[in-house]
């Protein structure tokens, strides 16, 4: 019987096993992650959005895996009653050099086919949500909000139900080929698969070198902190409120998003992390914090957007300051309003020179797969990822 090994039990790589276990008869899919349950790490940390595909490049993985992988996502949540609400999105322009930079996300939205968008003036903008301020902003009535930590457990089910096995407290510590095969090892055992699939997350870099993979990109880790608006102020958010993203950044700045649970949070910022699971401040891992400060990738990044850094611990330090951000969008939230909420740790994988690597990355050695980098819209797009990685596999 053919085996076949995912690393890594967070909602892409389980997407992956569900795939290979419906889809190849006769083969043997086991999940391996040294967490003890499923989604333990960014995908039982994210903002629980489903993204319509607003800004990717069209033509982009991200592009093409994000439109394809919403509609799956929305009609898998629908077949196994897990909360999935379409309850829109507004980019919100503050003045006209933001209104004109909405133009390009329009065109880029409308070439990825993102439907039912939305121009809207300031009135407009009022009558989505009522207490957010511009001068414009693009509406995306589809983009959604999901329960992605239920979705990890469905497809772990799925995974089961279909005769793969989660091998969970399983951490990989050692790659060796086997013949045309490879070996994977914990402290504790060895298992041989004739093909393995990388999606490690914020380890997968490692992962990709104990496989003899590059060492670039390599992960530096960016804690996202959140906070959430206190009960009695929900009402300042019907959906989603985001800013007009810097385009020099993948991440998007302070924004409002309603869960399904009916909070709302408030955030993210992004700090760099002090440890590959650093969630709290405290969170210091000397080893992984040596990694990232040696990375060249790094120190380039570092040196082009010091400034950028500064302003970011400096709202993670000021509860006033991270308000006043959050106020630009929704003038009536005041620092009394907002309440910590739990933070994430986004695994953004850096090129030596320094970039930030934008797209979905994944690569192939011998019978190895490695996906090197899937931030944000990964969740959004895991059921195409893992069309796009076994239906190629051959």
């Amino acid at each position: 019987m053919e085996r076949v090994g995912v690393v890594g039990a967070g909602i892409v790589g389980l997407a992956v096993a569900r795939r290979v276990a419906l889809t190849r008869p006769g083969v043997r899919v086991s999940v391996l992650d040294k967490e003890l349950r499923v989604g333990a790490h960014q995908t039982g940390h994210n903002s629980g959005v489903a993204h319509a595909g607003l800004y990717y490049a069209p033509g982009s993985l991200k592009a093409t895996l994000c439109r394809r992988g919403i509609g799956l996502l929305k009609e898998y949540c629908a077949e196994r009653g897990i909360a999935y609400r379409e309850v829109g999105k507004v980019v919100v322009a503050r003045d006209a050099r933001e209104a004109a930079a909405l133009d390009g996300i329009e065109e880029r939205a409308a070439a990825n086919g993102v439907p039912g968008l939305r121009r809207l003036d300031a009135a407009g903008l009022r009558e989505v949500e009522p207490h957010a301020a511009g001068i414009a902003a693009l509406h995306s009535p589809t983009t959604a909000i999901v329960d992605f930590p239920a979705v990890a457990r469905a497809y772990a089910d799925d995974v089961r139900a279909a005769g793969g096995e989660l091998r969970l407290g399983f951490e990989v510590t050692r790659l060796r080929p086997a013949g045309s095969r490879v070996a994977v090892a914990s402290p504790h055992d060895e298992l041989v698969f004739d093909r393995l699939i990388v999606c490690a997350g914020l380890w997968s870099d490692r992962v990709a070198r104990l496989a003899g993979d590059d060492p670039e990109p390599a992960i530096v880790p960016f804690r996202g902190e959140y906070y959430r608006l206190a009960p009695h102020r929900e009402h300042l958010v019907r959906g989603l409120v985001y800013p007009v993203p810097d385009p020099r950044y993948p991440f998007l700045g302070v924004h409002f998003t309603r869960r399904v649970d009916g909070g709302v949070d408030v955030g993210p910022n992004a700090v760099l992390a002090l440890a590959r699971e650093g969630y709290r401040r405290r969170d210091v891992r000397p080893a992984d914090l040596l990694e990232t400060l040696r990375w060249p990738g790094f120190r380039r990044l570092a040196r082009a957007h010091w400034r950028t850094g500064i302003e970011e611990l400096y709202g993670s330090a000021v509860k006033s300051a991270f308000a006043a951000r959050a106020r630009a969008f929704v003038p009536e939230v005041s620092a009394a309003d907002l309440v910590p909420a739990p933070a994430g740790v986004r695994a953004q994988a850096v090129d030596r020179d320094g970039s930030l690597v934008d797209d979905f990355r994944i690569g192939r050695r011998g019978p190895v797969t490695t996906v090197r980098n899937a931030p944000s819209p990964a969740a959004t797009s895991s059921l195409a990822i893992a069309e796009w990685i076994v239906d190629r596999s051959g």
